[in-house]
């Protein structure tokens, strides 16, 4: 139960919230492009203008710089996840090397190289291109707040070792050498695997190296339809059209335009807060030095950071999906889950309980059954697509693009013949058994949370590969 006083305090907090993510509050955030408005012919059509699409669009003009590539984005390029996520850019290709070693066994430890290349991949294109990302190489500091959450950190600490990664475990005293709070009891900083950036002006960098490379980008181009004409695709859309030899389908949580895709991914509602900039002197009370990302270790997790500015971006815990799968802006914001998010924020640092929030948003991630994204091509290879990133897709979409533009242009490299490429997840039901599922599944993920022990459903699920998370 929470007191009026507290609820008080809450209501008073998001008073002045700005609705909107504080990444695009930026005053050097770029004009929107001009929609497609004419017929055109490219050899590559990318749809989808976020990470994924542009670094889509990236790879096949570094690989083939003859290749004419468009991006056709439905409201503006980094306007959607891409820009309101919470700019952790992970190496893991498998939301976490755990389920690299559970899923893959036989070459986890290449997913595990191959992600960190990809990472370090990453930082060397946004030097290299003059982007300005704000990018911090903090790595990401996982923290136990109940006893039975410390058995995990171990492990994890013991698969670092394995790996040969650097990684520090604190107990219950030293953790607060990194960060102050009365709920931690431990934790473990994983230091070489994790950056920490500005998602949104990675973005408009990658947006600005590729029309430097000459891709044509539309904004408010929402693409409506793709058919076959001969050996090409054409995409329509409300005032033009393009014919294309290849279509990478980049669109993620959005309602796909191949049918087969929708079978496989649910988009869930993720929801942040960021606070005001904390001054010198709460930064003091609160520690956090060495400004890693957090993240807990429950199964309805929170992830955290500080901002440039010294700001708290504070998301997570509450994934929210509709029924239908529906998607749209009228779902961005959501009091009851704001509310809940400062609550737990207050309880985690109640030396900043003087601290209010200058933003509060919220967005679609596409999540399937095994938490990873997932490939597949069609019309005889002429459409080629990813999906299911679950939240982890910063880093992992320029992966992802790889391994697109190998399925596109027949290319043969070693992560052709991974099985994390060449498998797909099992299929979410239909609904309203969809809908069912996924209740009952946070349900009993919250209900682990507390007892420190999965049910009988969660068992099921851990033995048929079916699963969700927040």
């Amino acid at each position: 139960m929470v007191s009026r006083s507290k609820q008080v305090r809450i209501r008073e907090s998001l008073a002045d919230a700005k609705t909107i993510p504080v990444w695009l509050d930026d005053p050097s955030a770029p004009e929107p492009r001009e929609p497609l408005k004419s017929h055109r012919t490219f050899d590559l059509a990318v749809v989808g203008g976020g990470f994924h699409g542009l670094w889509t669009a990236l790879t096949a003009k570094e690989r083939s710089p003859e290749l004419s590539v468009c991006v056709l984005e439905a409201e503006v390029c980094g306007g959607a996840a891409s820009g309101r996520n919470g700019g952790f850019a992970a190496s893991t290709l498998t939301h976490g090397p755990g389920i690299a070693f559970d899923r893959y066994p036989a070459e986890a430890e290449k997913l595990e190289r191959l992600g960190l290349e990809n990472l370090r991949g990453l930082k060397t294109d946004a030097d290299r291109w003059g982007i300005d990302c704000q990018l911090e190489e903090s790595g990401e500091l996982e923290v136990a707040t109940r006893e039975h959450e410390i058995v995990n950190l171990l492990e994890g600490a013991d698969l670092e070792r394995r790996l040969g990664r650097e990684a520090a475990y604190f107990d219950s005293e030293a953790i607060a050498s990194q960060i102050r709070s009365p709920t931690y009891i431990a934790g473990l900083w994983r230091k070489d695997s994790t950056y920490m950036l500005n998602p949104a002006r990675l973005a408009w960098g990658l947006a600005r190296t590729a029309e430097e490379m000459g891709v044509e980008i539309f904004d408010y181009t929402q693409v409506t339809s793709l058919q076959s004409d001969g050996p090409d695709m054409v995409l329509g859309s409300r005032y033009g059209s393009v014919r294309a030899q290849r279509v990478a389908l980049c669109t993620n949580a959005f309602p796909p335009l191949v049918k087969r895709i929708a079978a496989y991914v649910v988009p869930v509602y993720d929801y942040a807060l960021a606070t005001e900039p904390l001054t010198p002197e709460q930064m003091k009370e609160v520690g956090w030095a060495s400004r890693q990302g957090v993240g807990d270790s429950s199964n309805l997790f929170h992830y955290y950071r500080l901002t440039a500015e010294n700001r708290i971006l504070w998301g997570g815990y509450d994934a929210i999906y509709h029924f239908g799968g529906k998607v749209g802006h009228e779902f961005e914001q959501r009091k009851a889950t704001f509310d809940l998010l400062a609550r737990h924020f207050y309880a985690t640092f109640p030396q900043l309980r003087e601290v209010g929030f200058d933003y509060s948003w919220g967005g679609a991630i596409d999540t399937c059954s095994r938490f990873f994204p997932f490939f597949g091509s069609t019309n005889r290879g002429a459409v080629t697509y990813a999906a299911g990133f679950t939240g982890l897709g910063v880093a992992s979409t320029r992966f992802a693009a790889r391994v697109m533009n190998e399925m596109m242009f027949g290319d043969k490299t070693e992560i052709s013949s991974l099985e994390l490429v060449r498998s797909r997840p099992l299929p979410f039901p239909p609904e309203p058994m969809r809908y069912g599922v996924i209740q009952a599944t946070r349900a009993s993920l919250a209900g682990a949370d507390r007892r420190g022990r999965r049910n009988a459903w969660l068992r099921l699920l851990d033995r048929i590969g079916l699963g969700f998370e927040s």
